[in-house]
């Protein structure tokens, strides 16, 4: 049997069709055009199989999103979940006070990271996240302003500092705008990172891992100082763990 599972971003959602614990096709979109009814439909179309199942699993940090897209399939004959409507608890240990002030893309991000016992799970979205497991509960983490969003806000804020690319450079410092902004971000990022990961792991005597994810994961790799892996699919992978073992 196939089954569908996705995740809204406040950026970029994705939505996947399964077999088992296998993605079989994933298309990407941007969360807005979620209110855009014809496109979720056309969204769905290219992912309906044969021996579909009829529930269909969400995490999503966007509720006004999740809310039209369960409206718009609401005629359908698929219902429209997300993971806070199940006993997560049967998966992982929580060991925080409200469930709701800690984004569904995070919880499940560390319900696929627990198969490590202890690890770090750095999320390079929106805002950059990270995400504690110790001893296969989660404890929490920190969250930090989004890459991506503060080169945005920096340009739409100032009138001759432009957009631009951010690229791994050896250069300590700029000799025009865009190779100053970008030092600047690669360095200061560099920092905020390391020193992240160093606070949050100062105390921890076992072995762990340090899982990269989102768009900067691939770039950030080669900087931070501690060995890391990355799994651009870890966050879908865990909505599609919770479907599995819940649904």
């Amino acid at each position: 049997m196939y089954y569908i599972v996705g995740d809204i971003g406040n950026s970029s959602t994705r939505i996947c069709l399964f077999k088992k614990s296998k993605i079989i096709k994933s298309v990407i979109f941007e969360t807005k055009n979620i209110f855009i009814n014809v496109n979720v439909k056309k969204t769905f179309n290219k992912l309906i199989k044969k021996n579909l199942k009829k529930n269909i699993l969400f995490s999503s940090v966007v509720p006004l999103a999740f809310k039209q897209l369960k409206k718009i399939l609401k005629k359908t004959n698929y219902k429209v979940l997300e993971i806070k409507s199940l006993k997560l608890n049967k998966l992982i240990k929580l060991n925080i006070k409200n469930i709701n002030q800690i984004g569904s893309d995070r919880i499940v991000n560390s319900i696929e990271g627990k198969k490590f016992k202890n690890c770090l799970i750095i999320d390079f979205g929106t805002a950059t996240t990270f995400d504690i497991v110790k001893k296969g509960v989660y404890e929490g983490g920190v969250i930090a302003p989004g890459v991506k969003l503060s080169i945005k806000n920096l340009s739409q804020s100032t009138a001759l500092l432009p957009m631009f690319d951010l690229k791994n450079t050896k250069k300590n410092y700029g000799k025009n705008t865009k190779d100053a902004l970008n030092a600047g971000f690669i360095w200061g990022y560099e920092g905020l990172i390391n020193n992240i990961v160093n606070k949050i792991t100062r105390n921890w005597k076992m072995n762990y891992k340090i899982i990269l994810t989102g768009g900067y994961a691939n770039l950030f790799k080669k900087i931070i100082k501690r060995k890391t892996i990355v799994d651009q699919n870890i966050t879908i992978k865990g909505v599609s763990k919770v479907y599995r073992e819940l649904l």
